[in-house]
């Protein structure tokens, strides 16, 4: 129940302003939701199973410890990259196929190499199990993805998303100190290590929200608000 859990939480949080999340909220522009909904389904189960598999057979050839520090390390990465935020590159076009197919192939492809799929790696190596850590992702997605179906249809294609982002990427990077900090052999957590890598990763948030377009948002704001 904890591994269904905690990739249940980790996957609604990494799917906050995600790629996929911004392909449903389009889709559902276009489509029933209904058939959205069936589409982010089948993706995600033939996508997140194979993420789960490659996670658990992983620890067969490197050492439990070694994984869920690179576990714990990804989570960081995942945060940062949440803060990054990510834009549709052409994903959500118009295609020949029927709309199920169009929305599943697009998932599919959106989400290979994914950080949503990259953090299914991840728990399937830090767990160990193979269903639980599906089911779990799995099921993250689909509330996820609700959501932005939800807001797609409701609220339309513009809608604040730094709030929640934050939120998300908070939530990750904390999950990933807490790893590294029980994870990491005791003898390495002296205090000068302790405050350097908690800089590094304040820095990093600095400079990722810095230089990832949020300025620039910011300041497209100001005439509006003129107006």
């Amino acid at each position: 129940m904890t591994a269904f859990l905690t990739s249940l939480t980790f996957v609604v949080l990494a799917e906050m302003g995600d790629k996929t999340q911004l392909l449903a909220m389009a889709f559902a522009t276009r489509y029933r939701w209904q058939t959205v909904m069936w589409g982010v389904f089948v993706a995600t189960v033939f996508n997140h199973l194979f993420a789960v598999v490659v996670g658990t057979y992983l620890t067969r050839f490197v050492p439990m410890e070694t994984v869920q520090i690179v576990a714990a390390a990804s989570f960081i990465l995942f945060g940062l990259w949440t803060i990054r935020g990510d834009e549709l590159n052409g994903e959500d076009k118009a295609s020949k196929r029927s709309p199920f197919w169009t929305v599943a192939i697009a998932f599919f492809i959106a989400e290979m190499g994914d950080k949503t799929q990259l953090a299914t790696v991840a728990l399937a190596a830090q767990f160990n199990a193979i269903v639980p850590v599906w089911l779990g992702t799995t099921t993250g997605m689909l509330v996820a993805d609700g959501i932005g179906i939800i807001v797609g249809i409701v609220l339309g294609k513009k809608i604040p998303e730094r709030v929640v982002k934050w939120f998300a990427a908070v939530i990750f990077i904390l999950f990933g100190l807490i790893g590294l900090y029980t994870a990491v052999p005791k003898e390495m957590l002296t205090t000068p290590v302790i405050a350097g890598t908690l800089l590094a990763v304040a820095a990093s948030m600095y400079l990722v929200a810095r230089f990832s377009g949020a300025p620039a948002d910011a300041q497209e704001a100001l005439p509006e608000e003129a107006e």
